[in-house]
C-alpha cells in the first residue's frame, strides 16, 4: 500500500528557475514573481504583505452571511394578542 504524500512535500511540482511565474499582487493589484527568491510571496512587497496582514487583523475580510431570522415571521406567541 503507498502512503500519501506527507504535507510540504515536494511531490516533483518545485518551479525551477525557468519556470518561475508573474502573478497579479492580491493587494495593489501590480506584478510579483512568484518564486522561493520572493519572500513576500504572492505579495509584492514587505508592504503589500502588511496591508493584507493589517486587513485580516482588522476584520475588513469576512464572509458574507444573510441576517438571523426574526421570531415575529413564525409567530411569536408570546407576542401574539
Amino acid at each position: 500500500m503507498a502512503t500519501p504524500p506527507r504535507a510540504g512535500a515536494n511531490n516533483g511540482t518545485a518551479l525551477t528557475p525557468a519556470q518561475t511565474r508573474i502573478v497579479v499582487c492580491p493587494t495593489c493589484g501590480g506584478d510579483s514573481v512568484y518564486s522561493p527568491a520572493n519572500a513576500y510571496r504572492p505579495f509584492c512587497s514587505e508592504r503589500c504583505k502588511q496591508v493584507d496582514l493589517g486587513a485580516w487583523a482588522s476584520e475588513d475580510f469576512r464572509m458574507p452571511t444573510e441576517a438571523p431570522p426574526t421570531d415575529a415571521q413564525y409567530g411569536d406567541p408570546r407576542t401574539e394578542h
